[in-house]
């Protein structure tokens, strides 16, 4: 019961997305991997001859970390008040367990904590990104492309303007929805997600004057590139963020490709286009029993507004900083894992909602029967064709506004003075195949 005690939903109500982000962006996660880049760092330090020491024990120290360590972290944070000083003083600790008081000097050797935190927030993101992100996406992908294969020759009446317009395909209106998050997806695998490690303001300053015989940027260039990293050879104190930004921006941008999604779904099942599959033990209304709600799509919505309103926070702040460094970029970041949790949220349910329809076929037929006027757009097409004038002013006077019969069309038809092969084509013409090529798109 102590989880419904929390306040962020992400902690209760939606506690399985914990579940999920917990091992890139929790407290824990960021002091484990802040733990890993010390270690990963000490170790190059001994690959590249500066220290002598025993590589396999050393990577003990990450590899069995725990919750009991990590109380051992916050401990010491409570003494230093300093995140990252407390991690130097847990590995110094476990160093002397190990017989290697020697290298302690070398913990943190040359570097600031930023080299360290942004180090680690970079692993962290890219972890998350392939472990979570992606699979997630490519879920929701791949049902989109089984409803689109599913419904494709499956034909509706279009809205434009909230108006009857020319008739799509279900499937094809999908693929629209695939072809914009398929590419969005591709710019987000093409970010390069960086790291910088370069001492307190950025130049190399301290490990140059420790080694100045070594070419300390490439030295530094190597270690990030060993963690399968791209280098950023030239920031602050800080890590600059830009490419944290174009992560974020996309995200967002997803999402709102998501929601698009959701309001049309909402507005189909509106229009009955679309029925919700019942489920006997589920309620939709406190009063009235005869509800079923689109609540996936309406809880999409909302997850996925809450996502983009912290992703934008954090892509307007994160480029920021005053002088060589400030630290209002380090609180902030530690909300990356709660905006990205909405986003899985958001998507977990549209997904959800998507599994839970299945398209009303005697309503969607009988809405095409209904609005024999969309042809207007194909006839007087064909009048533009046979160079006839005024052929848009001729549809509009028989369609504007009005509901036209299929015996009035074809009567129009007939009285044209166009080929008879054009007034063939025209006469076949009927709501439900007057589609173009969008079952084939």
């Amino acid at each position: 019961m102590e989880k419904y005690l929390e306040l962020c939903p992400l902690d209760s109500r939606y506690s399985d997305i914990k579940e999920l982000l917990s091992p890139f962006f929790s407290e824990y996660s960021y002091v484990y991997y802040r733990v890993f880049v010390e270690i990963k760092w000490l170790i190059y330090l001994i690959n590249n001859d500066l220290i002598d020491g025993d590589i396999e024990k050393i990577n003990t120290i990450y590899e069995n970390f725990d919750l009991k360590s990590f109380k051992k972290v916050k401990d010491e944070e409570s003494i230093t008040n300093h995140d990252v000083k407390a991690i130097e003083y847990f590995i110094d600790k476990e160093l002397k367990k190990l017989n290697m008081s020697s290298l302690i000097s070398f913990v943190h050797f040359g570097a600031t904590s930023e080299d360290i935190n942004n180090t680690a927030y970079a692993l962290m993101i890219k972890e998350f990104l392939n472990k979570v992100y992606y699979p997630k996406i490519d879920e929701f992908i791949l049902y989109l492309k089984e409803l689109s294969d599913l419904y494709k020759n499956t034909t509706i009446l279009a809205h434009t303007h909230g108006q009857p317009a020319t008739p799509t395909t279900i499937g094809k209106e999908f693929k629209v929805y695939i072809y914009r998050i398929t590419e969005e997806v591709k710019k987000l695998k093409n970010i390069e997600i960086k790291a910088k490690f370069n001492g307190a303001t950025g130049n190399y300053s301290a490990f140059k004057v420790a080694y100045p015989d070594i070419d300390v940027l490439n030295f530094s260039k190597k270690f990030i590139e060993n963690l399968d990293l791209t280098f950023n050879p030239l920031t602050t104190q800080i890590e600059n963020h830009d490419y944290i930004v174009s992560i974020t921006d996309i995200i967002r941008h997803i999402n709102n490709i998501i929601m698009d999604l959701n309001l049309d779904m909402w507005l189909y099942i509106s229009y009955g286009y679309f029925k919700l599959r019942v489920v006997s033990h589920e309620v939709g209304s406190s009063t009235m029993p005869h509800k079923v709600n689109p609540i996936n799509f309406e809880n999409s919505e909302s997850n996925l507004e809450t996502s983009n309103s912290l992703l934008i926070m954090l892509s307007n702040k994160l480029p920021k900083s005053r002088m060589q460094r400030d630290l209002s970029d380090s609180s902030t970041l530690r909300n990356l894992g709660i905006a990205f949790g909405y986003s899985i949220q958001g998507i977990k349910e549209s997904l959800k909602g998507l599994k839970r329809v299945s398209v009303n076929e005697e309503k969607v037929k009988q809405e095409l029967l209904d609005n024999y006027e969309v042809l207007g757009e194909a006839i007087q097409t064909v009048l533009r064709k046979n160079k006839q004038e005024n052929a848009y002013e001729k549809l509009k006077e028989l369609t504007r506004g009005k509901k036209v019969t299929k015996k009035e069309i074809q009567e129009f038809i007939k009285s044209l003075d166009i080929s008879d092969d054009d007034k063939k084509v025209l006469l076949e013409l009927e709501p439900s195949n007057y589609i173009g090529i969008a079952n084939i798109l």
